[in-house]
């Protein structure tokens, strides 16, 4: 169902839209966990703004003109992409928006990056399935803030001769 849907990298104006997309698409979540906040649903767009002009790759998902989801990464120091605010309008869920925004930041940060790490609710069933499709791997728990238990997922490249990246 992804064949109309375009993905790009995020601008400026972008910043409104990726919050409302952002803000519908975890209160799923919040719910799940009795926890309205969360720190996606807490962000302002004055920090989508500063994620928008700092270093980390910002992508949106559209269809048509509308825009559907959005995901960032920031690659750090040490080449690991910290994957995070995986978000898709709640309409548009179970479509293959998800998996093309990850394959997508992972594809332009795979120059830069020799590992991924993300995060999400230990809970969070189909968060998981989805990343583990994806070759993600649990390799922690931890607490957030407010003491709900996270799954720590990471996936490693592997270099095309099988050694690791």
């Amino acid at each position: 169902m992804t064949d109309h849907l375009t993905i790009a990298p995020a601008g400026f104006a972008d910043a409104g839209e990726i919050l409302t997309v952002q803000r519908a698409a975890y209160v799923t979540e919040a719910q799940h966990y009795r926890d309205p906040f969360l720190p996606p649903l807490a962000e302002t767009l004055d920090e989508i703004l500063a994620v928008l002009a700092g270093p980390a790759t910002v992508l949106v998902a559209r269809a048509g003109h509308r825009l559907v989801g959005s995901v960032r990464a920031l690659v750090d120091d040490a080449g690991t992409a910290h994957v995070g605010r995986l978000a898709v309008a709640p309409d548009q869920q179970g479509r293959g928006v998800g998996a093309r925004l990850l394959a997508e930041v992972e594809a332009a940060c795979a120059g830069r990056a020799s590992r991924f790490a993300l995060f999400t609710g230990a809970a969070s069933e189909r968060n998981l399935r989805l990343y583990r499709r994806h070759g993600y791997e649990i390799v922690g728990h931890r607490p957030d803030a407010n003491g709900i238990s996270l799954a720590v997922l990471e996936k490693r490249l592997v270099s095309p001769a099988g050694s690791d990246a």
